[in-house]
């Protein structure tokens, strides 16, 4: 095995990725790097976290701020394509993945290190997330995942090692769940959760409010989008990054984005989860409102079965291949249309269009109206109706012929 010389450690400051500092000097005989990504998930998570990384052992601790680029250059053009997967999942923790890798690699390159390591388990699909993009960014870098070689198999076992090395943690036996935060989603796992018996308690859901709680006075926003973007909230201009964080607060409030869902990991086993995508839910049902005006029934089709293929694509972390660009290019494609403007209400965890308009819009009052009018001439509807059913009459009448 060829010598480590220095790591870059995707560090989060919590109780893993604090006892991997050592770990990683102890069994590689190296020189640690903390790179730490700021995406949003909050002043609380960051608040100290280059001191609490030197005094685990790091030789230096880089913060990343990538909260607009991930928004405007990940999230955005996800939401193009209508991304959910299996039908009710945001991607948020996924579409996170690709930029913390991106800027973990750089930030390697940079230091001149030979090897990264992350702390995903081998549970999870985190690991194969960054593992697939540290292999198309830099294959020469030698990646490290401690979870897969060592034999530490507790948080207790984790709290011992750092006593036993005298290394401050503020982690406790006492953590139930297993959160992920970032500006676009909070996920909640384990507790109670891991029994798909039992109702998620109150516990579970940090971020929204809970419905039953949420006012009882219903708030519109009126969103304004421009090729298939969020360009402007309530009539003011904003940056992808502060439109998602205004839309944050208001669905947040009202109880908006609340997911439980039992989804199938990549590596094959399933795991359950309760999501919060307050502001993600606003955009997405702005979004398609919009596609609804302007897209014809060939093209808006296209575009779902881009959503489908993308959403695994990016749940499966293969941002950084060919075919997740050639998907992301189309759907912008499709999107240069795509631009109009949304009232959506949010009432009790609800966010419901109730009025959209578009200067592209393809709908006609005088064609699809129930009343008079003087532009659709309904008879030409039967020779239509003919030519399209002409296949199933021709099988039709040689199934006769042959009795």
């Amino acid at each position: 095995m060829s010598k480590i010389n220095k790591v870059v450690l995707a560090y989060s400051g919590g109780l893993d990725t604090s006892a991997i500092i050592p770990w990683l000097k102890e069994n590689y005989d190296c020189e640690v790097v903390a790179f730490v990504a700021d995406v949003g998930q909050g002043e609380d998570e960051l608040e100290g976290i280059e001191e609490k990384a030197l005094a685990s052992g790091a030789s230096q601790c880089f913060i990343a701020d990538l909260k607009d680029e991930m928004v405007s250059d990940y999230i955005y053009p996800s939401l193009k394509t209508g991304a959910v997967y299996e039908g009710k999942y945001l991607l948020g923790t996924s579409m996170a993945r690709p930029i913390i890798a991106k800027a973990q690699v750089e930030c390697a390159l940079e230091v001149g290190a030979d090897a990264l390591c992350h702390g995903c388990t081998g549970k999870g699909n985190d690991q194969v997330r960054f593992e697939s993009a540290f292999a198309a960014l830099a294959p020469q870098l030698k990646v490290i995942a401690p979870w897969r070689e060592w034999d530490l198999r507790s948080r207790e076992a984790l709290l011992d090692y750092l006593a036993e090395r005298n290394i401050a943690t503020t982690a406790s036996l006492e953590k139930i769940y297993s959160r992920d935060a970032n500006a676009w989603h909070i996920s909640t796992e384990g507790g109670v959760l891991e029994d798909t018996w039992n109702t998620p308690n109150e516990h579970c859901w940090v971020w929204t409010v809970d419905p039953e709680q949420a006012p009882d006075e219903s708030e519109t926003v009126n969103v304004t989008v421009e090729k298939g973007e969020v360009v402007a909230v309530n009539g003011e201009a904003m940056t992808p990054y502060q439109a998602l964080i205004y839309l944050n607060e208001k669905g947040a409030r009202h109880g908006v984005g609340r997911i439980d869902i039992v989804e199938n990991r990549l590596v094959g086993m399933k795991s359950r989860g309760c999501y919060e995508t307050p502001g993600g839910t606003i955009m997405m049902e702005a979004l398609r409102a919009v596609e609804q005006l302007v897209l014809d029934k060939d093209s808006y089709e296209f575009r779902e079965e881009l959503g489908l293929k993308a959403s695994h694509l990016i749940y499966d972390g293969r941002w950084f291949t060919p075919l997740c660009q050639s998907i992301l290019s189309a759907a912008d494609s499709l999107a240069q249309s795509v631009s109009g403007e949304v009232v959506v209400k949010l009432y009790k965890g609800q966010a419901t269009v109730t009025q959209k308009r578009s200067l592209n819009s393809l709908y006609s009052e005088e064609f699809a109206t129930f009343g008079e009018d003087e532009v659709y001439d309904q008879s030409h509807a039967g020779g239509f109706i003919r030519l399209y059913s002409l296949s199933s009459r021709i099988r039709a009448m040689n199934t006769q012929k042959q009795k």
